[in-house]
C-alpha cells in the first residue's frame, strides 16, 4: 500500500474493511448533455464496474486543479485512478451524464485530494465542476492487504453463522466511530417485514469472509 494511504480507524483485529460508496454505475449507462468543461472530456459509455469514491468540493488554485473530498477516511482508490468520472449529483438521485477526465496528478491535501484533470486549465473550468460526484473503475483500486476488505466488495455478500444457518445478505455497512458493522438483512418470510441485523465486523464475531465467493461466516444466532 502507499505509505499515503489511511486505514480506517477503529477496527482491530483480522478485517480490515476499506470503505468506498457501494453505489455504481448502471451498466451502459447512456451519456447525454456535454457537462462543464466542454467537448475537451471523453464521452463515451462508461464501464460497468464504476464505483463513487468521492465528490468534487471546489476549485485548487488558478490552474485548473480540483478539490475532492473522498467518501472513505483511506482515499486508495481514489489516488491510484488514472481516469476519473464525472457526473452532477442529480438531485433525482439517478446517475445521470458522464464523462471521464485523464488523471495527470493527484494527491492528498488536509484530509481531501487535489487533483489535475488533462482538461482543465483555469480556475473558471474547475469551478463548474463543484458538486460532482468522483467515480473510478472497481478494476483500479489498489490490491488490499489479507486481512483487508473493500466494503464495496461485501454488499450482496451472504452471511450464515457457525451453525450454517443463513442470516441474510449484507445491504450496507455501518462505522460507529469504535468499529465497521455489517447490515444484514433476511428476507420476509410469510409476507412479513425483512429482519436486520448489525453485525459488528471484528474477529471475535466474523470468523472468515470470502469476498470472491460472496460469503461470510459470522458466531451469530438466529435469535440475537
Amino acid at each position: 500500500m502507499s505509505s499515503s494511504t489511511r486505514k480506517p480507524a477503529g477496527l482491530q483485529g483480522a478485517f480490515r474493511p476499506r470503505r468506498t460508496s457501494a453505489t455504481a454505475t448502471a451498466p451502459g449507462q447512456a451519456v447525454k448533455a456535454v457537462p462543464p468543461g466542454g467537448d475537451a472530456f471523453r464521452h463515451e459509455p462508461p464501464p460497468d464496474d464504476l464505483v463513487d469514491v468521492g465528490y468534487i468540493s471546489g476549485a485548487h488554485g488558478v490552474r485548473g486543479w480540483l478539490k475532492a473530498q473522498p467518501h472513505s477516511s483511506d482515499a486508495a482508490a481514489m489516488l491510484a485512478a488514472r481516469t476519473w468520472w464525472l457526473r452532477p449529483r442529480a438531485a433525482t438521485g439517478q446517475p445521470g451524464q458522464l464523462a471521464s477526465a485523464k488523471v495527470l496528478q493527484a494527491r492528498e491535501h488536509s484530509g481531501s485530494v487535489v487533483v489535475q484533470l488533462e482538461q482543465l486549465t483555469d480556475r473558471t473550468q474547475a469551478e463548474q465542476f463543484k458538486g460532482h460526484v468522483v467515480a473510478v473503475r472497481r478494476a483500479d483500486f489498489p490490491a488490499p492487504a489479507d486481512d483487508e476488505f473493500y466494503w464495496v466488495d461485501l454488499i450482496g455478500a451472504s452471511v450464515v453463522n457457525l451453525q450454517d444457518e443463513a442470516l441474510g445478505v449484507v445491504e450496507g455497512l455501518l462505522d460507529n466511530g469504535a468499529q465497521q458493522i455489517l447490515r444484514v438483512v433476511s428476507p420476509a418470510v410469510a409476507g412479513g417485514s425483512q429482519e436486520e441485523r448489525l453485525i459488528p465486523f471484528v474477529k471475535t464475531y466474523v470468523h472468515s469472509v470470502d469476498a470472491k465467493a460472496g460469503r461470510i461466516v459470522v458466531d451469530w444466532g438466529l435469535d440475537y
